[in-house]
């Protein structure tokens, strides 16, 4: 999957560093578009419901879980 990438993103006024690999940037982004909101405001809406998860494994379960929902949606139905 790669090496993770570090990011800054400023969370209530606060910049956090937040580590991932590429791909769960990638899918991140692509779920910040689909969304239609910046990636920090996705990840600041991430962190305000994570509890006591920690933010890079709430960003990963998140970006897994809207890319289930993606390929459940183009998988065809069976007869």
């Amino acid at each position: 999957m790669g090496a993770l990438r570090k990011r800054s993103v400023n969370l209530s006024g606060h910049a956090t560093s937040l580590a991932l690999e590429p791909a769960f940037w990638e899918a991140l982004e692509a779920m910040a578009a689909a969304e239609g909101r910046s990636l920090a405001g996705l990840i600041g809406a991430l962190d305000l419901g994570r509890g006591d998860q920690p933010l890079a494994s709430a960003c990963r379960v998140a970006a897994l879980a809207w890319a289930r929902g993606l390929a459940t949606a183009a998988r065809p139905m069976s007869a």
